[in-house]
């Protein structure tokens, strides 16, 4: 039994390092993620209020006047969702064109997924992993090891947290705005269905 817990503890310290490794390109790509919201949320605060009053008085003709005000506005994924919809008068490419959206966008998402789901898991391996050394330095009197396993444990949890926070913050906000612009294609495809000239009686 000792040799078999020997090797627990051997494999354990030995994933120490790529756990920090790991901790710090969450921690790094946090940083950068919060960057890149933070200059969408500017952008989406200012522009996306015009779009929406366009889209409330918008009566289905000459989508291409809307599209100066969509690029200025929206992200380049829906900008050209609207290109395909105005472009394609079918009912079942318009329906794909949506689907594709949602994968692309749920694609988008998982990366804050996983930083919220793998931040924290770093960050508790790399809590637990020191704790051993450290209780040893403690059996053993030393006290400087077991400070600095300690000082590891502390920080990798709070590195860990940071970085699941963020990605938390993000994917809810990110969550909200797909929502959002779903509504909002699925409204420009409705009224461009209903004023196409497919769809106009026949004489």
């Amino acid at each position: 039994m000792e040799y078999v817990s020997n090797i627990l503890f051997w494999i354990s310290n030995g994933l120490l390092v790529p756990v920090i490794v790991g901790l710090l390109y969450f921690f790094i790509r946090s940083i950068l993620m919060l960057g890149g919201f933070f200059n969408q949320y500017l952008r989406r605060t200012k522009q996306a209020g015009q779009l929406k009053k366009q889209l409330d008085t918008w009566d289905g003709a000459h989508l291409d006047a809307l599209l100066p005000t969509i690029e200025a506005s929206a992200e380049r994924d829906f900008t050209e969702a609207v290109r395909r919809i105005a472009a394609t008068p079918d009912s079942t490419h318009v329906d794909r064109i949506l689907a594709e959206y949602e994968v692309r966008a749920d694609a988008d998402l998982s990366r804050c997924r996983m930083l919220t789901k793998f931040g924290p898991i770093l960050g508790l391996m790399g809590t637990l992993i020191p704790m051993g050394p450290a209780l040893a330095g403690l059996a053993t009197g030393d006290v400087a090891s077991m400070a600095y396993n300690m000082q590891i444990a502390f920080a990798t949890t709070v590195v860990g947290l940071f970085a699941g926070a963020v990605g938390y913050v993000i994917l809810q906000a990110r969550q909200r705005w797909f929502v959002a612009d779903l509504a909002s294609l699925e409204f420009i495809a409705g009224m461009t269905a209903q004023v196409s000239p497919t769809n106009a009686p026949q004489s």
